[in-house]
């Protein structure tokens, strides 16, 4: 559709468009968010811009405009945009066979469970399962919970009727779906769709002796068994926030004591986003503890749709038996070529170190550039947040894009930084060159 046909054709849409758009938006953009509002829910809010193509670091609006992406379409964009070795990949692999039923297997598929299970240091007997998304890997994890709790439950014969129970942590997030969702903290995302699952409960993250008082609820007739302890070892939507390592440690002690599962969410932290394949092989994230099941997402197809789980074992892996757990699309051969593509890519590019080293160049700079707006930075490898001295992070974010750079404000009080692995020193230098003019005395949120 040519720019006259679309402005014709968008005469009776003009109400639609938002008044909180900031003022350097192309028209290209403005006319295609006002489609956009016309024909999708709201469910993600009014689109900032219309992205066309990216290359690199780089990525473009419908108008031409150049963006830094240093947010990796949110810790997603492993390569980057249009990576040679990912490009190359998936044509060839649409050239062959784009999908197959979950009655046949593909050789991509096979291949990328071999190398998750490598990269991941899984003991023999560990198996991968496959998903589309995060919130689709945290599903299989609780319904392997579930099935691992009935063993717990059967052994205790006071508690046999009761139903296992997950405990999740405050500030959590781990998805939107029914049961993703159950898990998941934030209150204004949970309270439009309750009831949700039974039996998942909350501990304040960092209270040990508040998970242990969760755990001594099994001596109560009327409180089942904990299946499984849910952590994400850098809390991501909460403002990227590392837990305690020491923590991490009582918790996987408290696991083992009751016979839990250690579920780690990998989704944002996985495939070298902290310098490490995983975040739990980072002894300052993890204090070199290692979970039962691991679930991941985000980066490990380098932008296709893919999400999956670890299970670490042979006896938590065979609790998935034939037709307990399925799903269409999960594993294809186009997703599993990308992830193939992405995970060896991060191999001979040496990733993981550019990972760290450009993190700790990124952390370094915004500390020393002087803006009184940033008053601390934290996080691990490429995954970081700028905590700012007032609420003003979706004016800063804005600010930023219309700068061009791309971050997102993660809190009210703090931006996300995430760039692609592949992130240049030059990369990071014209980043906190922008970051640094940010101004000071941006309107509160």
């Amino acid at each position: 559709m040519n720019r006259n046909n679309l402005r014709r054709k968008l005469t009776d849409d003009a109400k639609c468009k938002s008044e909180t758009r900031t003022s350097t938006i192309g028209p290209q953009s403005e006319d295609w968010i006002t489609v956009y509002e016309r024909v999708h829910t709201h469910a993600f809010g009014t689109p900032l811009r219309v992205m066309d193509h990216g290359k690199g670091m780089r990525v473009w609006d419908v108008d031409g405009n150049e963006y830094l992406d240093f947010l990796a379409g949110i810790a997603v964009n492993s390569l980057g945009y249009a990576h040679p070795k990912w490009v190359s990949a998936l044509r060839d692999q649409a050239g062959k066979v784009a999908h197959v039923s979950n009655y046949f297997a593909s050789v991509p598929q096979i291949e990328l469970a071999e190398k998750l299970l490598e990269i991941a240091g899984a003991p023999g007997g560990s198996r991968v399962y496959f998903a589309n998304s995060g919130a689709e890997a945290n599903e299989a994890a609780i319904k392997m919970a579930r099935l691992y709790g009935r063993s717990l439950a059967e052994d205790n014969a006071e508690n046999s009727e009761q139903t296992v129970r997950i405990i999740a942590l405050t500030q959590a997030f781990h998805g939107r779906t029914m049961g993703a969702l159950s898990a998941t903290w934030k209150p204004s995302i949970r309270e439009s769709f309750e009831p949700l699952l039974p039996a998942v409960e909350f501990v304040e993250a960092g209270d040990l002796s508040a998970l242990g008082a969760a755990f001594d609820k099994e001596n109560d007739k009327n409180a089942g068994p904990v299946a499984a302890v849910m952590v994400e070892l850098i809390q991501g939507e909460a403002g990227v926030r590392p837990l305690d390592p020491e923590y991490v440690k009582g918790v996987r002690r408290l696991c083992d004591e009751y016979r839990a599962l250690l579920i780690v969410d990998e989704v944002q932290t996985g495939i070298g986003r902290t310098g490490q394949w995983f975040a739990f092989q980072r002894d300052d994230l993890s204090g070199g503890i290692n979970p039962d099941i691991i679930t991941f997402a985000k980066g490990v197809a380098g932008g296709f749709p893919m999400g999956g789980m670890i299970a670490f074992g042979k006896p938590l892996a065979s609790l998935f038996s034939h037709g307990l757990h399925g799903s269409t699309f999960a594993g294809g051969p186009l997703a599993a070529s990308a992830g193939l593509a992405t995970l060896r890519t991060i191999e001979e590019e040496k990733l993981l170190g550019n990972a760290e080293d450009r993190g700790q160049q990124l952390r370094k700079a915004v500390i020393s550039c002087g803006n009184p707006l940033f008053v601390s930075v934290r996080g691990r490898g490429l995954l970081d947040a700028i905590e700012l001295s007032h609420p003003c992070a979706h004016a800063a974010m804005e600010w930023a894009l219309d700068h061009g750079l791309i971050v997102n404000a993660v809190a009210r009080d703090a931006l996300r930084l995430a760039p692609p692995l592949i992130a240049s020193a030059a990369d990071v230098r014209e980043a906190v060159s922008i970051l640094s003019r940010v101004p000071v005395d941006l309107p509160d949120d």
